[in-house]
């Protein structure tokens, strides 16, 4: 029977910074993946790195997200130097675009909030926003700058991760599909694949939308698939240095000269389907943005499956099976909280402590509501 310190559930770009993170304090980990390592939500995003709140639901990851921000510069700096491999760091910002009539009272009402968050956001009239993308559209009435947010490419990011973690002495099991939780003697004892027994002393479940089918794990980790329908445009004559969103699209520049657009949210299970109104939605919302995208050459198009917990926010933490941590659920912001939940992870199994504030992503808020909904 293997046996670790410390078993991970899931090789996506979180358990594998999370491997990576465990190794380096100098534990014995092994991570298990249903199929390749990151080919799954690591591999299908698009890397954009904004604790920015997309709505008031997500208000609360805020300073989650910026504490994960503050990590990204020695984050990446580490992988990069262990790996040998570039991650495709953009530390250029954000310029979110405003096209309303009464984009004069939004731009305010944005600015305040991004301000009463902590954050930094810079007012643009239409013309400074064209000063500094000039392919933005001329229908745009206003922007905001988000100069500290920027980006990553996921697919150099995620396998230079994984190289890292392998290279401090991770051990990577593909193809080794986690069937449930091992329990005895009242806690967690590892991980059940197959017939097969892991065992370890920590167990941590980081299987994206996966995580659910998990036996035993449901409950802490109720997420579904959301999916995302992504597309992957090339032209030679626009170049964007910063990532661009709008109410309906964003745009995110490569090194290599592509540019991520995307992306539906669509419930519809574990479908990984290309649409003609997904991909419709994703076409219509880059030209908008960026008129001259409408002669780009589509290179690529594809779909993700996001882990998305019933109240979008991530489950980090620990459950009440002794052993037994969760770090899913990430939804839109997987990249964004790699660094922060990989020390977070650490933190809780080498010191019993936690650095950052993460009672509010309990995984035991779920058995919680579950209570006081048989209750009533």
């Amino acid at each position: 029977m293997k046996k670790f310190d410390v078993a991970i559930a899931g090789g996506g770009l979180i358990g594998m910074s999370i491997a990576l993170e465990l190794a380096r304090a100098g534990l014995r980990v092994g991570v298990f993946d249903r199929g390749a390592m990151g080919r799954e939500a690591s591999w299908a995003g698009a890397g954009i790195l904004s604790p920015a709140p997309e709505s008031a639901v997500m208000v609360p990851l805020v300073a989650l997200g910026k504490a994960s921000m503050a990590l990204y510069p020695d984050f990446v700096q580490m992988v990069e130097e262990i790996s040998g491999q570039s991650t495709g760091y953009r530390p250029n910002g954000t310029l979110q675009a405003l096209f309303t009539r009464d984009a004069r009272e939004e731009l305010s009402t944005v600015i305040a909030l991004h301000h009463g968050l902590g954050l930094k956001a810079e007012p643009l009239s239409a013309e400074d926003a064209r000063e500094l993308e000039p392919k933005l559209s001329e229908e745009i009435e206003a922007g905001v700058l988000r100069p500290d947010e920027a980006s990553v490419d996921n697919r150099l990011l995620t396998p230079a991760v994984c190289e890292a973690a392998r290279r401090n002495g991770a051990e990577l099991f593909p193809s080794s599909r986690v069937t449930g939780i091992w329990r005895e003697s009242g806690r967690c004892a590892g991980l059940q694949i197959g017939a097969e027994k892991v065992g370890a002393q920590w167990t941590i479940i980081t299987a994206g939308c996966f995580s659910a089918e998990i036996d035993g794990v449901a409950s802490f980790a109720p997420v579904r698939p959301a999916k995302g329908q992504i597309v992957s445009l090339r032209h030679e004559n626009v170049n964007i240095d910063r990532v661009l969103w709008s109410e309906n699209i964003y745009l995110v520049p490569r090194n290599d000269g592509r540019i991520v657009a995307g992306a539906t949210v669509e419930h519809v299970g574990f479908d990984k389907t290309l649409t003609a109104g997904g991909l419709q939605k994703v076409f219509a919302g880059a030209i908008e943005l960026v008129p001259a995208l409408a002669e780009a050459r589509v290179e690529e198009m594809w779909a993700g499956l996001r882990p998305d917990s019933p109240d979008h926010l991530p489950i980090l933490g620990p459950t009440d099976v002794d052993g037994l941590l969760i770090a899913t659920g990430h939804f839109r912001s997987g990249f964004l909280l790699t660094p922060i939940t990989a020390r977070l992870m650490r933190e809780w199994i080498t010191e019993q402590r936690v650095s950052v504030d993460w009672e509010r992503f309990s995984p035991l808020r779920f058995q919680s509501a579950n209570a006081f909904r048989t209750q009533a």
